[in-house]
């Protein structure tokens, strides 16, 4: 976090913008408990996100590249630097914290983060989260202004965006059955998952951050679409509640070649 500057205010509102989806507004706040600078995005009068609460954007990075290893991904040593040139797609910016770590993930040779919000890339683009402020820095990241689920549905993610991809991480709804349009709900579904499916590598990974404990409805969901699939549970200290705090980070992975062509 940033430290204090004793000439800003205690409380800015950073942007506002009317949206297609509603009034979308980027806040900083001074926490007074924990001496930090807070940054928080609210829909309407719903908080989206806020710098306070991190953990579980990053582990939705760092637990869903931990599944590609192996030499089937490059041909080569997947430990090494050069490692698997990994090439992944991001559903939804945000505040920036999974799109960070991906790329610090050095076996990342490009990143395509989708954001259907202009506002939002505008942020990162003007640096407005110091914290992120490296994210448009640099050269293997691209951020796209579209709909990730019509583009799940469509054509992909464009000609820029290599395919098919070794990873997909989404952290756009608040979890399967909360979703934030009524549009986005067939995505969770077995047809709208194998859409998906259909852009990752053979053993490529979907990853999926929620808001909620596992759901073993969406569960076997999952299980329906890909070879293998786990929740995480992420655990992490509230200083609002002085509490623990847990979100859900579920990780699939596709099938190989050899058992696609071995199932049809």
């Amino acid at each position: 976090m940033a430290p204090p500057d004793a000439r800003r205010p205690r409380f800015e509102e950073l942007d506002w913008r009317q949206t297609s989806i509603g009034e979308v507004s980027l806040r900083r706040r001074r926490e007074p408990t924990l001496d930090v600078d807070v940054y928080e995005v609210k829909l309407d009068d719903e908080y989206l996100m806020s710098s306070l609460f991190t953990v579980a954007e990053v582990e939705l990075a760092r637990l869903g590249l931990a599944e590609l290893s192996g030499p089937e991904l490059s041909g080569s040593d997947p430990a090494g630097p050069a490692g698997a040139e990994l090439d992944v797609v991001v559903g939804g910016l945000g505040l920036g914290y999974t799109a960070v770590t991906v790329l610090e993930d050095e076996r990342v040779r490009s990143l395509t983060v989708v954001e259907t919000i202009p506002e939002v890339i505008d942020w990162h683009r003007r640096q407005l989260l110091p914290d992120v402020a490296g994210l448009t820095q640099d050269p293997r990241c691209r951020l796209v202004n579209g709909d990730f689920f019509a583009m799940v549905a469509g054509d992909g993610f464009g000609p820029e965006t290599p395919e098919p991809l070794h990873a997909i991480l989404l952290d756009i709804d608040h979890t399967p059955r909360h979703v934030l349009h009524p549009s986005h709900s067939a995505f969770y579904t077995a047809d709208g998952l194998r859409r998906v499916e259909r852009l990752l590598h053979p053993e490529g990974v979907f990853a999926l951050w929620s808001d909620d404990p596992p759901d073993e409805a969406f569960g076997l969901v999952l299980g329906e679409v890909f070879a293998s699939w786990v929740a995480h549970v992420v655990a992490f200290d509230n200083p609002l509640t002085g509490g623990e705090s847990t979100n859900t980070v579920y990780v699939a992975r596709k099938k190989t070649a050899e058992a696609a062509r071995t199932a049809n």
